[in-house]
């Protein structure tokens, strides 16, 4: 059973849009060409149940760092169409889930977050993505609005 119902009225807004495109994106065997959006999404999705399944202490794996990069990228390309100038996600994480992830515009930074056991990255909900990501989105474009000219605006 999905974890992701097919007439959820957020697989409509930009931000899953954005996600489906940036996980496309990094799909170069083309194994996502004739899925929906609820499937390409379904693996970002981890239940309290699928939370339990996974050990406490693990290594993430390319799959799951993939992942992780279209999270911010999205969460990037949505800065870049807000303000108009171009966001750079950068990623730095160790063998063992942990590190920090850098969104810069210009010379600013408008997002700085520390990940911690990203073997177990996910969301309990699409709509819990989806608000953790306008979160993100709205600290960011606060701070592009009060510092603009290291934005670069």
């Amino acid at each position: 059973m999905s974890a992701i119902d097919a007439q959820d009225p957020v697989l409509e807004t930009q931000f899953v849009w954005q996600m489906v495109r940036q996980m496309r994106a990094i799909d170069t065997y083309g194994s996502y060409d004739n899925d929906s959006s609820a499937t390409i999404l379904e693996p970002f999705i981890l239940t309290p149940e699928k939370r339990r399944e996974i050990p406490v202490i693990g290594d993430p794996d390319e799959i799951l760092v993939a992942r992780v990069k279209g999270f911010y990228n999205a969460i990037a390309a949505m800065i870049e169409a807000e303000c108009g100038q171009m966001a750079v996600p950068l990623l730095n994480l160790s063998h063992e889930g942990f590190g920090r992830v850098i969104i810069t515009v210009g010379k600013l930074v408008v997002l700085d977050k520390t990940l911690r056991d990203v073997h177990r990255f996910g969301f309990a909900s699409l709509s819990k993505m989806k608000d953790e990501a306008d979160k993100l989105l709205s600290v960011a474009l606060e701070i592009i609005g009060k510092h603009p000219q290291a934005a670069g605006m």
